[in-house]
């Protein structure tokens, strides 16, 4: 964050003048934070407040908070102060934060020096101080002078000196005098056109991973389905015995998983049990081997249970005959098909497997495997990588091969395709250019809809409807073509496949990169993590970097909004993995 000091000695009038200057560049439109270094024994928290009561208990933290503001305390209890470096990475990003105090640290001051106060400079002894805010010269040391009533002169100087004028260029990156459909009005386009395909079949567990459900799957039985022990140790039953009368008889026989004890246990005695063994009869707690002692005369016990029911688990703790299980429309996953057999559902009702055309078009597009032999065309680099993409996310991927610009040879292809696939994906001639002949033929004969998307890579990206099959246009730069594949319509082959859509699932990590984005368009960056979980990204935006796919880990995602991220600041990390369901 761009940071500015405020110094000088004791009643210079620090706090006044930072008050002006924070109300200044509110005024221009700036978000201004402020830190203020509190001297000697000044404290933030004062006695007879609740949250000093909190602290003087024992809190390390205690959070303030009300209906306008909140406030976080950490006690130090008598570790080293934190830096200010360490406080401005908890602060929110601003575009501007001013410290008063700290004239130690490294970042660039204004000292205010006026002669009412009768003191003496600090700045001859410290060189991070570059502006004097005076009414009495510089007092020798030859560094600028303002008036220390010249708000808007100093102010001035700040915004210069820390680059604030940057942000006044904030206007939007994107070109005047063209709609740009912005990306989630794509998004509500994509649903509102995309319809789950139709059928179902009934599958036993080993086959249904990956396939989405077609029904609700309602629990067989409990789980688990009787009382049971969770440790290994000693049952009885809670109220008959007593542990302070000395040695306890121990019943005979055990109980363990599989093989129920078949009596009754006698009050006042403990019997033996075993990890998942059924409660017996007179048993409903059970106490850990490790605190009970065999002797001859009996069970000694050093820490008796305190709660009845302790180390046990009840019949259908976690789910119950009957129970829904797991709800129409879930990808199944190895976790739901352990939780559906743990209920005795033995077979589940799942839609077809979607099927997923990929078609590659353009006359200078060769086969990626006779590339060395026709040096001057493109070789396919979208259709192996798309194809590869769609069966990692589960998707029956079909190769639909390279077709040139001919439209009666993409027309061909399509119609051919709504015999393999319930969806396509094309890449290339998505804009409305003069070689953009899918485009063309998806206009003239289907009910083609293209966006010019606020979005980087990407922007072209077209849906038709060729004989009800949808067909996805991306545009035909690889990188570009990946992207607007995994943000726009792998949510929407989701919804088609009946699993609803799906957007991508990320978190916040710190940047280990600086940019300065403007407003108009969301940005997707090649990106992937350090050992220490930074995002770095890759040294090129240019979408003609292919190499920065296979380099890259996931993607960055950088809001619509104006950005200037600095390194440390939270960015929102999506891994490759997060794309899947």
């Amino acid at each position: 964050m761009r940071v500015f000091g405020i110094t000088g000695r004791k009643n210079a009038g620090k706090t006044t003048l930072t008050e002006k200057l924070v109300a200044e560049f509110t005024a221009r439109g700036y978000r201004v934070s402020t830190v203020k270094h509190a001297h000697h024994a000044t404290d933030v928290d004062q006695p007879g407040r609740d949250s000093h009561r909190h602290r003087e208990a024992g809190a390390v933290e205690v959070v303030l908070a009300s209906s306008s503001r909140w406030a976080l305390m950490h006690e130090l209890r008598g570790d080293t102060p934190p830096e200010l470096s360490d406080h401005l990475q908890v602060m929110s990003r601003v575009d501007l934060v001013l410290v008063e105090g700290y004239k130690l640290a490294p970042h660039p001051k204004l000292e205010i020096w006026r002669a009412a106060n009768g003191a003496d400079l600090l700045a001859p002894d410290h060189p991070t101080i570059e502006l004097l805010a005076s009414d009495q010269g510089d007092g020798g040391t030859g560094l600028p002078v303002l008036d220390p009533n010249d708000i808007k002169g100093i102010a001035d100087y700040i915004e210069r000196r820390t680059g604030l004028t940057d942000l006044k260029k904030r206007g939007s990156s994107m070109p005047e005098g063209v709609r740009w459909t912005p990306v989630d009005e794509v998004f509500e386009a994509l649903k509102s056109a995309i319809r789950p395909i139709e059928g179902a079949e009934r599958l036993p567990l080993s086959e249904a991973p990956g396939r989405v459900l077609a029904e609700d799957a309602i629990a067989r039985r409990s789980h688990p389905p009787a009382a049971n022990s969770a440790v290994d140790g000693y049952g009885y039953a809670f109220e008959t015995v007593d542990f302070s009368k000395g040695p306890l008889p121990l019943a005979e026989g055990r109980a363990a998983a599989g093989e129920p004890y078949p009596g009754e246990v006698p009050p006042g005695h403990l019997l033996r049990i075993l990890t998942g063994a059924h409660l017996p009869k007179g048993v409903d707690t059970v106490v850990l081997q490790e605190h009970v002692t065999l002797t001859e005369a009996g069970l000694s016990v050093s820490k008796p249970q305190r709660k009845k029911g302790a180390n046990c688990r009840r019949a259908g703790e976690d789910m119950s005959a009957g129970d829904l299980a797991l709800k129409a429309g879930s990808v199944l996953r190895a976790p739901d098909l352990g939780l559906a057999a743990a209920l005795g559902i033995a077979h589940v009702m799942v839609r077809p497997r979607l099927r997923v055309g990929v078609l590659s078009t353009g006359s200078e597009i060769i086969a990626h495997d006779l590339a060395a032999d026709f040096p001057l065309q493109t070789p396919d680099a979208n259709r192996p990588m798309l194809l590869a993409e769609l069966q990692r996310l589960g998707f029956e991927a079909v190769d639909l091969g390279i077709v040139g610009d001919d439209r009666a040879a993409i027309r061909a292809a399509l119609t051919a395709a709504t015999e393999r696939c319930d969806a396509v994906l094309t890449s290339g001639g998505a804009s409305q250019g003069d070689e953009d002949h899918t485009a063309a033929l998806l206009r003239e004969e289907a009910d083609l809809q293209v966006w010019r998307v606020a979005v980087k890579p990407g922007r072209p990206l077209a849906l038709a409807h060729w004989q009800g099959m949808p067909v996805f246009g991306l545009p035909g730069n690889p990188v570009a073509a990946l992207v607007t594949a995994l943000i726009f319509a792998v949510p929407a082959l989701y919804q088609r496949a009946g699993a609803g859509w799906r957007r991508p699932q990320g978190f916040l990590v710190p940047a280990g990169f600086a940019r300065v984005k403007q407003a108009g368009r969301r940005e997707y960056l090649r990106a992937r993590l350090t050992e220490e979980g930074v995002a770095e990204a890759f040294v090129s935006e240019g979408s003609g970097r292919v190499s920065g796919l296979s380099w890259a880990e996931g993607l960055i995602e950088l809001p619509d909004a104006f950005c200037d991220i600095r390194p440390g600041d939270p960015v929102r990390f999506l891994p490759w993995q997060g794309f899947g369901p």
